[in-house]
């Protein structure tokens, strides 16, 4: 007699603060597309009735104390324990109806993150002035930098896999935390794919948290931070680049001095070239070195993986 495959453990993800118009309805609608899933809300210092309708919605409500929405995420990752995560906000722009494709999309591909794009499907007014345009920005800078095609970076609808959950530390504590989310699966070789989705407008009364310019910056702050952390050699290298065309442009007069009467008459700037050239110098062996140490990473990383295949492969009881 074969033994039942397990239930597949599916938990819905929803970080809120102050988003009492619209939390019910959305864990109504959750509920009601993934009638087998779990369905937690991290309340995250609310100070409307957030936790209150929730509860009275059916929700598991966890108190999430430290602010920021990548916080929320971590805190997520560390409590709750299932199969596929499916991440969504509480303020009623995802559909609840996408979920089951999204999830089965998931499955089907073997995916480790699955991110619901938003651009293709979207009401006139469902993004703020700029939005659309910083999205855009931040999503061909990535694909530009990692060699990738990315359509929507920013989404905060996301289906996660339990393996990429273990794999991955998040470090972010805003909302940029949706964008390392990305990063950090392509500088650690897990499969992702998009999927387009429908995206609402916000309902009478519920207000966006996201901060264009601050958000923006934090956003563009991660990227680099990673992209240091992960590309070193590229990073390095392109820094050891500009600092050394830098030194030579700063060092052509001293240099033209020396050609033309055997001496140095700008001596500053020489010095000023000669500090510049150190410091490519300096640069370039950072990024060598660092660089063989984000390798040792890596394979640490995919040693780690195939542990966690094999573990899940023999069962929670091996």
């Amino acid at each position: 007699m074969e033994t039942p495959a397990p239930r597949l453990r599916v938990a819905v993800v929803l970080p809120c603060y102050n988003e009492a118009p619209t939390i019910e309805q959305v864990v109504h609608g959750f509920a009601r597309e993934l009638p087998d899933a779990a369905i937690y809300v991290f309340d995250n210092n609310s100070t409307d009735a957030t936790a209150e309708l929730a509860a009275r919605a059916g929700a598991r409500v966890i108190r999430s104390p430290l602010q920021g929405k990548g916080n929320v995420i971590q805190h997520m990752s560390n409590v709750v324990d299932a199969d596929v995560y499916v991440l969504a906000d509480g303020d009623g722009t995802y559909a609840a109806a996408a979920a089951p494709k999204l999830v089965e999309r998931l499955l089907h591909d073997g995916l480790d993150i699955l991110v619901a794009s938003r651009l293709e499907q979207h009401e006139s007014d469902s993004f703020r002035p700029f939005h659309r345009f910083g999205n855009l920005l931040i999503t061909r800078t990535i694909s530009m930098l990692f060699r990738t095609h990315l359509t929507d970076v920013l989404s905060g609808y996301r289906v996660l896999s339990r393996r990429f959950v273990d794999v991955v530390r998040l470090r972010m504590s805003g909302f940029e935390v949706e964008t390392e989310m990305t990063l950090q699966c392509l500088t650690k070789r897990l499969a992702w794919a998009e999927m387009p989705v429908e995206y609402g407008r916000r309902p009478e009364g519920s207000h966006s948290k996201l901060s264009t310019w601050t958000d923006g910056l934090l956003i563009l702050k991660g990227i680099v931070l990673i992209f240091k952390d992960y590309k070193p050699l590229l990073f390095f290298t392109s820094l050891a680049g500009l600092l050394a065309l830098a030194s030579v442009l700063t060092g052509l007069a001293p240099i033209q001095d020396y050609l033309e009467i055997r001496y140095v008459l700008h001596v500053p700037r020489a010095i000023l070239a000669a500090g510049l050239a150190i410091l490519a110098t300096i640069s370039l062996t950072a990024g060598l070195i660092l660089d063989t140490i984000s390798k040792l990473h890596q394979e640490s990383i995919e040693l780690w993986k195939r542990a966690l295949d094999q573990r899940r492969h023999r069962g929670p009881d091996a």
